[in-house]
């Protein structure tokens, strides 16, 4: 139960739910026992006045004695379906409160790791797979729900009706309750040995599940891929081995709770067989009378459900631990990048690298070292290098997905770790090299990052990205869906479409990750001067492989291996017949061989 106090906060916050859960438990369980008090009065009644019933053979009064009999057992029927209608009713109401709850509780649990999911910084992401995060946020609060629902209310059941039904048979007897409950020490051993087990087979099952989960999702998500190199049966074949896997882990969980039923069963018989024999010695003595057994009888029978229940209610409870301490693990976590004010923030002069190192905290890779760089406001910079050469690590940098592992990062003269981090990133337009779309119109992909558009801005915008027209030539134009992460669209169209995502914000600083890769030079050169000449007053960042479009720019990086080798324009840049040259003749060489 360790790591199910976790939920102790939504008992209190749900506290009058709870509390008149457990009310109507109590009530119904009340109203229940009085149906076999009942039944004992009714055959004691019966068992009184049959003798004298026999006394009247052959006399008139015999008939009306018989009538008597039965008015007062119908009278007794009645009110055992009475008892029924009352305890019928207050089971209504405490699944209205106890189950709703719960389902109160699963709403706010989805919601708070929702929540902290977004929360989290980017190493945690490269760190878990995304279908391990969707079995946490799924399938273990489904665990966890039931629990708080079913586990909870017949738990509670359990208590009341067996401390009203304990209560009624001492009143009764005191030795024949205790005969009837002796298999019950022997009851308790065994859940608490099975369910031991139990717990440490359901968090294997659980982990095996969320690496089901992970499978499913990189296949679906790659499913062109592996299409195009005709891997379906590789996969299905892995597929099929962990799922067996998990079968088989289910099923020795299966074994395991198949135990209970009939242990519960054996116990429950053994103690109806003691209660009717020590019952009938008691009988005998005059210490009871017959409608006692009857009593005691529909006792323990009454018992038998939430007795047997045990084993189950210990299965839920031990499943929603694992499932739990899994949620934990990950609620556990803390963002390494946080904001430290709610300040407003917009970029009024420059953005400086001081002697900035930085190390992937995930991979323990070096990938920038000794970085001195001050971007001025609206200038427009090109960063190249070769691949692995730190490029997109200062784009991340600036939109404070990491934190510097050496110097620091000042913008306007202030640390970055000190500006505000929604403002900060809302200021930035940045489009990455790993696209995303979401599974919705090219309209609502264009305006997501900002709160109201109209079709008009989302145009002209697409204009300046060179896709306004391929989008009008569209079936259904800016209403057209696009396919998971824009699967229905080209390499060129999908960046163009979330360059205009980024320049709808209207933001201080425009970064692109060699987001024009797929598109054609002329298509490139038409967005790079709308960055030229319509954003002058913004800074923009643009990180590419193709030097020949870099001839406007104020300054031009050169990174290899994390540290920049050289820097300016590119006139200058030529002149020195340096890496930054090479690369030209390279790229050049390489055109003129397609050619």
């Amino acid at each position: 139960m360790k790591e199910l106090s976790f939920l102790n906060q939504y008992f209190l916050k749900y506290k009058w739910r709870f509390l008149l859960g457990i009310i109507f438990v109590s009530l119904s369980n009340y109203f229940r026992v009085l149906m076999p008090v009942t039944i004992r009065e009714a055959l004691d009644f019966v068992f009184e006045n049959i003798q004298q019933y026999k006394l009247y053979t052959g006399f008139e009064l015999q008939e009306n004695f018989y009538t008597f009999i039965s008015t007062n057992l119908i009278l007794f029927g009645g009110l055992v379906l009475l008892f029924a209608a009352i305890m019928g009713v207050f089971m209504y109401f405490m699944r209205q409160t106890i189950i709703v709850m719960s389902r109160l509780i699963e709403y706010d649990m989805r919601k708070l790791i929702f929540n902290h999911y977004q929360g989290l910084d980017t190493a945690f992401y490269k760190k878990n797979k995304t279908g391990d995060l969707m079995s946490r946020i799924t399938e273990d609060v489904s665990k966890v729900r039931m629990y708080l629902g079913p586990a909870i209310l017949y738990g509670i059941n359990l208590v009341s009706l067996f401390a009203i039904v304990i209560v009624s048979m001492f009143r009764v007897s005191t030795t024949l309750t205790l005969w009837t409950l002796l298999p019950l020490p022997f009851l308790s051993l065994s859940i608490y040995i099975v369910s031991s087990i139990i717990h440490s087979k359901s968090s294997v099952i659980q982990k095996q599940l969320g690496f089901l989960t992970s499978i499913s999702q990189e296949v679906y998500s790659g499913i062109r891929i592996i299409k195009s190199y005709v891997q379906e049966g590789k996969f299905a074949k892995y597929f099929l081995y962990e799922s067996n896997n998990y079968k088989n882990k289910s099923l020795e969980l299966a074994r395991v709770n198949a135990l209970f039923f009939p242990l519960m069963l054996l116990l429950i018989s053994i103690s109806t067989i003691i209660t009717i024999y020590v019952g009938g010695l008691e009988v005998v003595k005059g210490n009871i009378t017959p409608g006692n057994i009857a009593e005691f009888v529909i006792y323990v029978n009454m018992l038998t459900w939430p007795v047997t229940s045990i084993g189950w209610i210990a299965s839920i409870i031990q499943q929603a631990s694992a499932s739990q301490e899994r949620i934990n693990e990950f609620l556990d976590t803390t963002p390494t990048i946080t904001s430290s004010t709610d300040q407003p923030f917009q970029l009024t002069s420059e953005i400086k690298f001081e002697n900035v190192d930085f190390v992937y905290p995930d991979t323990g890779i070096q990938a920038l070292s000794n970085i001195n760089l001050t971007i001025g406001k609206g200038e427009k910079i090109a960063i190249i290098g070769r691949t692995a050469s730190g490029k997109t690590s200062i784009a991340e940098l600036i939109l404070r997905m990491y934190d510097v592992t050496g110097g620091k990062i000042t913008i306007d003269g202030q640390d970055i770790k000190d500006i505000n981090l929604d403002a900060l990133r809302q200021d930035i337009a940045y489009v990455p090299q790993d696209l995303f779309l979401f599974s919705d119109t090219i309209e609502n992909n264009i305006g997501f990052g900002i709160d109201e558009y109209h079709r008009e801005e989302i145009e002209k915008y697409a204009e300046y990205a060179s896709i306004n027209k391929e989008i009008k030539e569209l079936p259904n134009g800016y209403d057209a869906l696009v396919g998971e992460r824009g699967v229905t669209l080209s390499g060129g169209q999908k960046q163009r479409i979330s360059i205009a995502r980024a320049l709808i914000k209207k933001p201080d600083i425009v970064i692109l990750d060699d987001c024009l890769s797929a598109v054609d030079t002329k298509t490139e050169q038409k967005i790079l001067s709308y960055l030229k000449n319509e954003l002058s007053a913004k800074t923009a960042i643009i990180i590419t492989h193709r030097i020949q479009s870099l001839i406007d720019f104020d300054q031009i990086i050169v990174l290899d291996e994390g540290q920049i080798v050289e820097r300016g324009k590119h006139k200058e840049l030529i002149d020195l017949q340096g890496y930054y040259y090479d690369i030209l003749e390279q790229q050049q060489l390489e055109e003129k061989e397609i050619s």
